[in-house]
C-alpha cells in the first residue's frame, strides 16, 4: 500500500506544479495566491509519503484530496484535479490494502 500511495502523492505533487505554470497563464488569480496554494499542496503531498502507513496516514491523505477539491474555489483547475487524484487515493488505498492482505495470507501459508 506504501508504494501504491506514495507512488500517488508524488505524482500528485508534480501533476499540481505543471497545472500551476498553465494557470499562470490562463487564470487571473494572482501569482502569489497560486504559488501559495500550489506549493502547500505539493509539499503536503511529499510530507504524506512517509506517513501512508502510520496510525492517521490514510485519513491525512483523504484530507488532502478534500482540500484539493476546495482549492478549485481559488484555483478552477484544482476542481478536476483534485477529483482525479481523489480517484486515484481511493485506488492506491483499496488495492494496496488488498495486495498487503494477499501477501500476508501467501506468508502465513508459507509458515
Amino acid at each position: 500500500m506504501r508504494t501504491l500511495c506514495s507512488s500517488t502523492l508524488i505524482g500528485e505533487a508534480l501533476v499540481i506544479m505543471f497545472a500551476a505554470l498553465v494557470a499562470m497563464q490562463l487564470s487571473d488569480v494572482p501569482h502569489g495566491t497560486l504559488w501559495a496554494v500550489s506549493g502547500t499542496a505539493m509539499a503536503l503531498c511529499v510530507l504524506l509519503c512517509g506517513m501512508v502507513t502510520r496510525p492517521g496516514g490514510v485519513a491525512l491523505g483523504w484530507a488532502l484530496q478534500i482540500g484539493l477539491v476546495a482549492a478549485g474555489a481559488v484555483v478552477p483547475i484544482m476542481y478536476g484535479l483534485g477529483a482525479v487524484f481523489a480517484a486515484l487515493w481511493w485506488c492506491s488505498v483499496h488495492y494496496g490494502r488488498r495486495i498487503d492482505a494477499l501477501k500476508a495470507a501467501r506468508a502465513a501459508a508459507q509458515v
